[in-house]
């Protein structure tokens, strides 16, 4: 049985304002491709397969590649005049990550990974180049409908052994990363968008695709596969940091952890995905629990994100706000970035979950929602990031959570960013990120002048961005700190091109009053 229980706030004798908080770093870490924090899809583990033939069967009518287990490892070998292979791993998911854990190669040839549809004759291939044992180029390609439409190639980075290497696939639905990973570093090789061809976020489509595992050898030669997978992963950098609430906007403290979402980040804004962590907030342990993608009744799934998601305590339904980035993914439709209202009956913490999303009337490509339903007031109040020259919080209201909302305050005047309504004993305040090196604190809720943040150790320094989420929440007794913040930074990813909106690293924050110092 699900026993969600908000935390509880801060006592009324114990009142404090915001800007009377110190926040001290205790510890920072970016995942990239961590391997335990990956949720399992689909896998070919050559030692626990008894039947090669019926479990991982071959796609290709009269392949010339014989396949045989030993001491764990998948050996593929050519007949005299070469061959080709095509092993069926598994179903294909727009959003996942793709791995193919190579132990060693020989002689010349190409082994990759490849996603079908059978029936439209399409297929998307990342495959390494070997020449002479040695991995040598890897190349993208894109077939739709039978033709070739696409081919990219990149050379193998000079120190690329052809022991324990890994080729990475990270798709993003529109477009996709290509990684190798050696000694626990992934580094980027590749990048491609291939939307105007096909568009992996149509439901039916993925219904029907295949992930296989291919290869083409020529005569003598070799590859040795240690394992090929497929899951979710948090992928390189993660970002917007927004605890799940109830509709007052209390963080769910479920099972003793915390509950976030954050923008999973993949290159430029059609890329990104909406995932979910968890955090006992006595401890830094954060566990990457699942991913959400969004259904307008399109047909479509959208990678929306910078969502706020509540469970409603009266109907056990999860709702919420996202911001629809999905209208960015350059397929040809005419669609406008909006916020949208989400909600859900199965809870969209684990796993890969669908939200329902509906138009709720604020268009007008704004960001970052965050909302509670005031009591006192009877009201449902968003504070966003209104578009304009820059980005500007916001506060807005309305009688129903999901339409109808009018401007009650704002727009601030300055850039704003990670908007959030937080409660500091029984007093709400409005904190949002800026561009100015400043956490600001407003009041709630006509949003005047408050305060600022006080952060030691602040997520930025002189080279990078800073505009970071505060993500202040106040904790129980107990706990080692009455207040922590989760913050990240804004440091992007090598060797992407720009737009290259990849960061972050995460950093824990213990917030004292500061008179206690």
């Amino acid at each position: 049985m699900l026993v969600v229980s908000p935390i509880f706030v801060i006592a009324a004798e114990n009142e404090i304002r915001p800007d009377e908080i110190q926040f001290r770093r205790q510890a920072t870490l970016r995942m990239v491709f961590d391997a335990n924090q990956q949720i399992p899809l689909s896998s070919l583990r050559p030692a626990k397969v008894l039947d090669l033939d019926l479990m991982h069967p071959e796609m290709l009518e009269n392949s010339t590649v014989s396949w045989k287990e030993n001491n764990g490892r998948l050996i593929g070998t050519a007949s005299a005049g070469g061959g080709l292979s095509q092993r069926w791993v598994g179903s294909f998911n727009p959003f996942a990550t793709y791995d193919l854990a190579l132990d060693s190669l020989e002689g010349d040839g190409s082994i990759g990974l490849c996603f079908t549809h059978a029936a439209n004759n399409d297929a998307l291939t990342a495959e390494c180049l070997m020449k002479g044992g040695k991995p040598d180029a890897i190349v993208w390609t894109v077939r739709a409908k039978g033709k070739q439409v696409m081919e990219k190639s990149w050379p193998v980075p000079a120190a690329s052994s052809a022991k324990n290497l890994t080729l990475r696939v990270q798709m993003s639905a529109v477009g996709v990363n290509l990684f190798l990973e050696s000694s626990e570093k992934s580094t980027l090789v590749g990048f491609s968008d291939f939307s105007q061809y096909l568009d992996l976020r149509e439901r039916k489509r993925v219904q029907a695709m295949k992930f296989s595992v291919r290869s083409k050898l020529s005569a003598g030669a070799k590859v040795s596969i240690k394992e090929v997978s497929s899951y979710l992963s948090p992928g390189t950098g993660q970002a917007d940091i927004r605890a799940i609430t109830n509709e007052e906007g209390a963080p769910l403290l479920d099972d003793g952890r915390l509950w976030f979402t954050m923008t999973l980040r993949g290159r430029a804004l059609p890329h990104p995905l909406q995932g979910v962590f968890s955090l006992n907030p006595s401890v830094f342990d954060l566990r990457f629990e699942g991913v959400i993608v969004f259904d307008m009744n399109d047909g479509l799934f959208r990678n929306d994100l910078a969502s706020h998601i509540f469970r409603d305590t009266k109907s056990g339904e999860w709702r919420g706000w996202t911001t629809g980035f999905s209208a960015l993914g350059e397929v040809g439709r005419a669609e406008t970035k909006e916020i949208l209202a989400i909600r859900s009956i199965k809870d969209p913490r684990r796993g890969f979950s669908i939200m329902k999303a509906t138009s709720m009337g604020l268009v007008g490509a704004h960001e970052d929602p965050h909302g509670i339903y005031d009591q006192a007031a009877g009201k449902w109040r968003i504070l966003l990031c209104e578009h304009g020259k820059i980005y500007r919080a916001g506060m807005w209201e309305s009688d129903q959570w999901d339409r109808g909302y009018t401007r009650l305050a704002g727009p601030v005047e300055m850039d704003s960013t990670g908007t959030m309504i937080q409660k500091f004993g029984e007093k709400r305040y409005a904190l949002f990120g800026s561009a100015d090196r400043k956490i600001y604190i407003r009041t709630y809720p006509d949003l005047e002048p408050a305060g600022e943040l006080k952060v030691d150790m602040p997520p930025w320094n002189d080279n990078n961005g800073t505009r970071i989420w505060p993500s202040v929440i106040p904790l129980p007794e107990g706990y080692p700190a009455p207040y922590i913040a989760l913050m990240m930074d804004r440091v992007n990813v090598l060797g992407m091109p720009k737009p290259n909106w990849t960061y972050g690293a995460l950093y824990l924050y213990h917030g004292y009053p500061s008179k206690a110092d």
